[in-house]
């Protein structure tokens, strides 16, 4: 049986650290793998740096703003779409019962 773990996987990478300023900075990504028989996706998208100082760690998490800009005009657009839909059928139903 088929499941959909064997054509999308969702990982997190480290990538290389790098010493600055008395820090090791070792940064995050993500990425999201769709495999098919005829074609495999790879997206990656930062999302973290771990910070190491003096013993402690920290993660500092990347805010892609772009993608919240983009959900949000896509949710907006979503909105408006349904707002139209519903305005028509108000209409309609005003307009049947006035005949």
């Amino acid at each position: 049986m088929t499941r959909l773990s064997d054509f999308v996987e969702l990982r997190t990478v480290s990538g290389t650290p790098i010493e600055a300023g008395g820090a090791r900075l070792t940064p995050q990504s993500q990425a999201l793998v769709v495999r098919t028989p005829l074609w495999k996706l790879v997206w990656n998208r930062p999302v973290a740096v771990l910070v190491e100082r003096d013993g402690r760690e920290q993660r500092l998490p990347i805010v892609d703003v772009t993608r919240v800009a983009i959900v949000a005009l896509f949710a907006g657009g979503l909105a408006g779409l349904i707002a139209v839909a519903i305005m028509r059928g108000v209409r309609r139903s005003i307009q049947g019962a006035g005949e």
